[in-house]
């Protein structure tokens, strides 16, 4: 399977620079991918970068940890679409999902929902849910409580993807029992599998288990069977 139209080419490292970005611009117009996807400052270069490829721009709100308040993080993503950015993966304030709270989820979501539509009506949303930490040391039940109460959320409040994971949080990555529980409950919304997919086998595990896209630093070893890659995703 040709796993490049699904793969979101990513460099979110904090020591990330310019040229790093420059060459992820460069490789995902090679092999066709569906997105960069960068943290804010690198927007309006990417944006520029990658026009007339076919690549789409995608950057990420309230990252690594969605702990700021609804407002900022929503203010940020305005600002990244106002940039360029036609995709924005942004961090779930982790309690709510927790604690099963959907309406402070939802909230939370469609505050952000509604200022980047306002601003550019087709940009795609994706909300990161944190699968791994919502299911760690819990019983099944719980854990898919847990993910059900993120894909309700995410659905009612108009995001177009629920995304299983930043990459940095210690309890780990995209995992098959997480995309798998995110496809059951998610609805018309898709699923991206993130954190962890270095090797076309990761791409194919996660694609078997309901995943439409993809988030990875590794993109050229996957779609070049080289094997993984040193970048940090």
């Amino acid at each position: 399977m040709n796993y490049a139209p699904l793969i979101d080419h990513t460099i979110l490292k904090p020591e990330a620079t310019t040229a790093d970005v420059q060459r992820l611009c460069a490789e995902a117009a090679e092999h066709g991918f569906a997105s960069v996807c960068v943290n804010g400052c690198f927007v309006a270069g990417a944006r520029e970068a990658l026009s007339g490829t076919g690549v789409k721009t995608c950057a990420v709100a309230g990252f690594p940890l969605g702990a700021m308040k609804p407002t900022v993080k929503a203010i940020e993503a305005v600002s990244l679409v106002k940039d360029g950015a036609d995709e924005v993966d942004f961090v779930a304030h982790l309690p709510h999902l927790m604690s099963g709270d959907g309406d402070a989820a939802r909230e939370e979501y469609l505050e952000l929902v509604k200022g980047v539509r306002a601003v550019l009506p087709g940009v795609v949303v994706k909300v990161i849910i944190e699968s791994a930490a919502l299911m760690k040391d819990v019983d099944a039940a719980v854990a898919e409580m847990r993910v059900a109460t993120a894909c309700l959320a995410a659905m009612e409040a108009g995001c177009d993807f629920v995304k299983t994971s930043t990459g940095f949080h210690p309890a780990g990555g995209a995992t098959v029992e997480a995309v798998a529980l995110m496809k059951k409950h998610a609805g018309a919304l898709t699923v991206k599998a993130s954190g962890g997919i270095r090797t076309a086998d990761d791409a194919k595990r996660m694609v078997d288990a309901g995943a439409d896209r993809l988030g990875c630093s590794a993109g050229v070893a996957i779609v070049s069977g080289s094997g993984s890659s040193p970048s940090v995703y």
